[in-house]
């Protein structure tokens, strides 16, 4: 069974994580598939799809990083795991083309990430987010949150590492909408129409005047965090919490 779902109708390419038993948590090979997926998306238009929808199959949106069996990788390749995922959220992003994350269930650590790398960002009721990787010093995305609800709110956020339900991530600016799944077909097409109202060399330039490119900086931060001690030993203390 593919970890990940791939389907194109016309401007709309809909990647769906597909590990409903592990909460759709991010495998290295799903990390890889992700990357082969999008970096289809940078083809030349009219090639490139207007549209890249992101969901999760099954009761989560994500989990975040699969901590299943890092005892048994070497810090060099839990560190490259990290780095792979700190480039696919700079993918999302900063994507030439207009980006919606529809989420529910758990949305946690590099999963919540992928949420808020998305241009718009629709979360079901029931949905809860939680970002903990300050609690064992990853430098992961940080930058990327305080550009979307403020240096303040980001920085109590991921110090406390708190869960955070639907209403008060859209209040946050976490989400930008609260709403059920069944609706969210509409909410797809709302997000087509606006992505096409532009043309996509339009679409580009608006991301480029209107987002901070810090992508080495926080590649930087990325990896002085991981290189900051023994990682394995942070990991098992934090799952140890």
């Amino acid at each position: 069974m593919s970890e990940l779902l791939v389907t194109r109708e016309g401007p709309v390419t809909t990647l769906t994580l597909n590990r409903p038993d592990k909460a759709n948590a991010l495998s290295a090979s799903l990390v890889e598939a992700l990357h082969e997926a999008v970096g289809h998306a940078n083809e030349p238009a009219p090639d490139m799809p207007r549209l890249i929808v992101l969901r999760g199959e099954g009761r989560n949106f994500c989990a975040g990083f699969d901590f299943h069996g890092f005892e048994e990788q070497s810090p060099a390749e839990l560190a490259w795991r990290f780095v792979r995922i700190e480039q696919l959220l700079q993918w999302f992003y900063h994507a030439p083309c207009a980006t919606l994350a529809l989420a529910q269930g758990g949305c946690f650590g590099a999963g919540a990430d992928l949420l808020l790398g998305c241009d718009e960002r629709v979360v079901a009721p029931e949905t809860r987010l939680r970002m903990p990787g300050w609690k064992f010093g990853l430098a992961l995305g940080t930058r990327r949150l305080a550009a979307r609800i403020g240096q303040e709110p980001a920085r109590q956020l991921l110090r406390a590492a708190a869960v955070v339900d639907a209403p008060e991530a859209q209040r946050l600016g976490l989400a930008m909408q609260v709403a059920d799944a069944g609706a969210w077909p509409a909410q797809v097409t709302r997000a087509e129409t606006a992505a096409q109202s532009l043309t996509a060399e339009a679409q580009g330039r608006l991301h480029g005047l209107t987002l901070t490119d810090t992508r080495a900086a926080d590649m930087a931060a990325l990896v002085e965090s991981l290189t900051a001690g023994d990682l394995k030993a942070r990991i098992r203390a934090f799952r140890a919490l």
